[in-house]
């Protein structure tokens, strides 16, 4: 019984590599406050994994197909795109407005994490056979390191966008984001921490992305009203062609 739960629980040296160094080097350089949070980062690390062996372990037969068609869906951010096209089409102007910032929210995070923080932070995908992840909640594994969430990220940044504008629908999505998440820890590619890390990381340059869009100047409004400017003539025009009419109806 002890030889199959241990290999049924992700190997501390494959997963969760960086976070161990991450706290022998705090360890080593001393002083209570890097004692405690090499201790902490262990134990995180410790919950990380047995949160993952949990959830792999637990039979779900009802929910591991929609987790796994849910999981495909949100591919190349290939979901928030549909719903950023449906915005654009029937939501009007603060549809299209929504749309745009989602949009902008979606390429702002999946740069920032797949340039930025996986490449900083390289932790290895799970070894789901290892943890005896059944076989048909299986997706194609990624190539790119485990740590954060890219799918979770999207998520979060577009729903947070969506939300500037539209609050309950932003609500919803991040409801839908969430189920996401959980998905790509139920489908054996990501362990809870990654997706967790990869909705803050969303959900923080959503609302920042969201933020910085609110304070450009509205193109559409100013061209509208400079139109109108130069279409209303002035009041001295208005007077002098009063008085060339008068001039010419006394001749």
């Amino acid at each position: 019984m002890a030889r199959r739960d241990s290999a049924r629980t992700p190997a501390a040296g494959a997963a969760g590599v960086a976070a161990q160094r991450l706290a022998d080097g705090l360890a080593r350089r001393g002083g209570p406050a890097r004692r405690r949070a090499a201790g902490g980062l262990r134990e995180l690390g410790a919950v990380d994994r047995a949160v993952y062996s949990a959830v792999a372990a637990t039979p779900t037969p009802s929910l591991d197909g929609p987790l796994r068609r849910l999981s495909n869906a949100a591919n190349n951010s290939r979901l928030w795109l549909a719903v950023a096209t449906g915005l654009w089409v029937v939501g009007g102007e603060a549809g299209r407005r929504a749309a745009l910032r989602g949009t902008v929210a979606i390429g702002v995070t999946s740069a920032l994490v797949n340039l930025a923080v996986k490449s900083a932070w390289s932790r290895q995908r799970p070894d789901r056979a290892g943890a005896g992840v059944p076989v048909r909640r299986n997706v194609r594994m990624p190539s790119s390191t485990s740590f954060p969430s890219g799918h979770a990220a999207s998520g979060f940044a577009f729903a947070a966008a969506i939300g500037r504008d539209q609050p309950w629908l932003g609500l919803a999505l991040r409801f839908l984001a969430a189920a996401v998440a959980y998905s790509r820890v139920h489908t054996g590619v990501h362990y809870p921490g990654d997706v967790v890390v990869g909705a803050l990381i969303g959900e923080g340059t959503g609302q920042a992305v969201a933020g910085l869009m609110d304070r450009l100047p509205p193109a559409s409004k100013a061209s509208r009203s400079g139109r109108g400017k130069q279409q209303a003539p002035s009041d001295g025009a208005v007077a002098e062609d009063a008085n060339q009419a008068e001039g010419g109806e006394l001749r």
